[in-house]
């Protein structure tokens, strides 16, 4: 029997043989009856320690193939009928350890499905811009463009490589911010700083859309974080505002602060947001309804990014007098 293969079965086999010749010598010097009893008496007892034993060994073994048949995939609930003695213990550590599996297997399988979404989203967004630069580079690979063709041509690239280096910028942030590799620093930023930090790149697009910027400013208002990652989410938001607001526009700054948080609210008096795309607007790669043609939706996504990670919130809604509203706050404590 492959039972009595086992070392230990073994070796307690012949401690109870050793044992049981001792006992029944002993019994038998002292009277014939204790002989007798002696021996009867440990022969049960082997029976009955070898049976438990065996029928232990049987319920690891079943164990085991359960266990190897959920590593191997397959959905199991046998072992919630391990439930005594020793194995009690057992299957609750293995109850644990399969749970664990099961969350650990959903999220790799969750995360694949979400990096192949985003390389499918990535590589669209990349392919649009592309195919206008190669079309573009074959018209001006012809000899009868006039001079000032050449130099629209010439504009329409440089922009399209513009935006194609702004994608993977965006992008390459957001996937430091994934894994965690981005080193935020907690430093008292100026309130007045960060937003003269942010503007700044904007100044040129807004001047030639002849669109103005008002500033509402809280003196000495500050937060804990950082400067530079909260100059882009906010540069952020200023670009979704102006691209969505007509020429001659009017965009605001307010700032304050309290003993909560330190509160910025950037308005236009643009076209506002669609009520159907107010919930989906910071996440990743959505386009709303009203979205500029050079819009890939990943904008507002880095944004909400920067900002959460900072003990911070955004949120979006519609001006009752028209435009939009984003609310950025950064919170003193834990939120």
């Amino acid at each position: 029997m492959g039972f009595f293969r086992n070392r230990e079965v073994k070796a307690e086999f012949l401690a109870a043989l050793l044992l049981t010749v001792l006992f029944s010598g002993t019994g038998f010097r002292l009277s014939p009856a204790c002989g007798i009893l002696a021996i009867c008496a440990s022969l049960l007892f082997i029976l009955l320690h070898f049976l438990t034993t065996w029928r232990r060994y049987r319920r690891l073994a079943e164990l085991s193939q359960e266990i190897d048949r959920i590593l191997h995939g397959a959905e199991t609930d046998r072992i919630q009928d391990y439930a005594e003695g020793e194995l009690a213990i057992l299957h609750n550590e293995i109850s644990k350890m399969t749970s664990r599996l099961k969350v650990q297997s959903e999220a790799l399988l969750q995360d694949k499905r979400y990096l192949a979404n985003s390389i499918t989203d990535i590589s669209h967004q990349l392919r649009t811009p592309l195919t206008s630069m190669n079309l573009i580079v074959s018209m001006m690979a012809q000899g009868e463009l006039t001079e000032e063709r050449r130099r629209e041509l010439t504009q329409e690239l440089s922009r399209l490589l513009a935006r194609i280096d702004w994608q993977v910028s965006t992008l390459l942030k957001m996937s430091k911010l994934d894994a965690g590799t981005a080193y935020l620093r907690q430093d008292q930023v100026s309130i007045a700083e960060l937003v003269d930090k942010a503007v700044n790149p904007l100044r040129v697009s807004m001047e030639l859309r002849d669109q103005y910027l008002t500033f509402h400013l809280e003196e000495n208002s500050h937060f804990l974080g950082d400067l530079s990652w909260s100059a882009e989410a906010l540069g952020n938001v200023l670009k979704n505002c102006m691209e969505h607001t007509s020429s001659g526009g009017t965009l605001e700054i307010h700032a304050s602060e309290n003993s909560i948080y330190t509160e910025l609210m950037v308005m236009d008096n643009g076209t506002g947001i669609d009520p159907e795309d107010l919930p989906h607007l910071f996440e990743r790669f959505y386009k709303g309804k009203s979205a500029h043609e050079s819009s890939v939706g990943v904008g507002l996504a880095l944004a909400r990014m920067i900002v959460t990670n900072q003990n911070g919130t955004i949120q979006a809604e519609n001006r009752p007098q028209g435009g939009a509203c984003f609310t950025i706050r950064f919170y003193k404590g834990i939120v």
